[in-house]
């Protein structure tokens, strides 16, 4: 029987930010190794790097820590942004109104795989013999061709 090994670590986030800015650039470093992405990272224009940026140490020091792995076998096998609640607040305006500000939010979740384990181990478990036997292996098909009919002709 083979088992599944622990080879993927998450780390998970909430940071104040349209999910539609942090998408831009989680899509850059899905399916990079670790090294990669923090190089990308660090030279990446937008506002959005930063945070991600922190969220790929943190998911390096979770597979350090409880699989104790080396962090140039990582990988980046997931990265996805979800959209979370929208913080309302009301800003006064001209003539006694109010006008509404939402401050979105998003979830991030980053999940890094390490490439030099293997992923199943074998268990050793008694095997049993097949309950079914072919019994068709005997069978013999036959040609209408190679018959000698009538249609055997040379």
């Amino acid at each position: 029987m083979l088992k599944k090994k622990k080879t993927e670590v998450h780390a998970l986030g909430h940071i104040s930010m349209s999910a539609h800015k942090a998408r831009r650039v989680i899509d850059q470093i899905r399916g990079r190794s670790y090294e990669e992405t923090l190089m990308i990272l660090e030279v990446m224009p937008y506002q959005a790097s930063c945070p991600i940026l922190k969220m790929v140490f943190y998911a390096g020091a979770n597979a350090s820590y409880t699989m104790g792995s080396n962090k140039t076998n990582l990988i980046i096998s997931k990265a996805e942004v979800n959209e979370g609640t929208a913080v309302k607040k009301f800003k006064p305006r001209a003539r006694g109104r109010s006008y509404p500000i939402k401050r979105p939010t998003c979830h991030i979740s980053i999940v890094v795989k390490n490439i030099s384990l293997d992923e199943y181990i074998e268990t050793i478990t008694w095997l049993k013999k097949p309950r079914w036997k072919n019994k068709d292996t005997n069978r013999i098909y036959h040609d209408m061709d190679s018959s000698g009919g009538v249609w055997d002709k040379k």
